[in-house]
């Protein structure tokens, strides 16, 4: 449970009203969790996660803590994301990552980005430059002027389905928090959908599956073409500026998606802390926690 800094006087900690941090993290959305021993395996690494990205926000900003909470989930190859992405139809593991801050509601991207496993910490990198997403090329020569390493992504399991043409696995990871100042962050990363086209786009590089303001911050997961679609997170959002509460807009919006038949889940919290979760896929990976309260998903 995060704790007063020591050294505020009393009087200071009279004039700031200290929030309770809360965090909300996704490990994908789908149908293919549902094997022997997996969705056990997979409640642990949530909970280790979503503990160690507690820990962090208690002790930074909701921003520092969602890149570094998905950088985690890009370190997992049982994961979407960084070392365990899938690759396309060329062999290829690209990856995509996005974030938002809320406080600014400033947005950065990295599109397709190949050899480096964090494409989250150089999306936040890109935060402070002038061109804030980069596809390709351009976002491989950015991370490597900013130092970060080069290697092969491919495992032998994401070699062996491409072989067989198949993909398999989780869709997406993302985190959004609210820190202890009322900030609000999101951000979310993706190994693709598996098997497509070189140039593909990810929704997981736009606003509609990654989103932050002042109101709320949201990640999404699921069939990306159809994220793209519904605009989902944009939609969630704008509904909240209109005053509706997150919980009322994540089930308005998601009848809406059920209603076209469309695969897809999503993840929020609102500025009050209230969080909020829906999925229409047969999963949905996620946790949340507040001070010494928590919940996992239900394998």
């Amino acid at each position: 449970m995060c704790q007063q800094v020591r050294n505020t006087t009393h009087q200071e900690a009279m004039k700031t009203k200290i929030r309770q941090p809360v965090l909300i993290i996704h490990g994908g959305a789908g149908s293919t969790f549902k094997k022997t021993q997996r969705p056990q395996r997979l409640r642990h690494k949530i909970r280790h996660i979503l503990n160690a990205g507690y820990k962090k926000l208690c002790g930074s900003n909701a921003l520092e803590a969602v890149t570094y909470i998905v950088s985690l989930f890009e370190e997992d190859a049982e994961f979407n994301a960084g070392r365990g992405a899938v690759l396309q139809t060329d062999g290829m593991a690209r990856l995509s990552a996005s974030v938002m801050d809320g406080q600014t509601m400033s947005f950065a991207a990295v599109i397709n980005l190949e050899k480096i496993k964090n494409p989250v910490l150089v999306a936040k990198a890109l935060l402070n430059e002038k061109s804030r997403v980069l596809a390709g090329r351009g976002a491989l020569a950015f991370a490597r002027q900013q130092g970060f390493k080069t290697s092969d992504l491919r495992t032998p399991r994401s070699v062996e389905l491409w072989k067989k043409r198949r993909a398999e696995g989780s869709d997406t990871v993302g985190a959004c928090a609210l820190d202890r100042e009322g900030h609000l962050a999101a951000a979310t990363s993706t190994g693709g959908r598996g098997m497509e086209r070189p140039g593909r786009v990810s929704d997981s590089a736009m606003p509609v599956a990654n989103f932050a303001d002042k109101h709320c911050a949201i990640s999404a997961t699921g069939h990306g073409e159809s994220i793209i679609d519904e605009g989902l997170a944009l939609r969630i959002g704008q509904r909240m500026i209109d005053g509706q509460r997150i919980g009322d807009a994540f089930r308005k919006t998601f009848r809406e998606v059920r209603s076209r038949g469309r695969r897809m889940g999503a993840i929020g919290i609102d500025r009050k802390g209230r969080v909020a979760y829906e999925t229409t896929t047969e999963v949905l990976i996620y946790g949340w926690r507040k001070g010494r309260k928590s919940h996992l998903f239900k394998s």
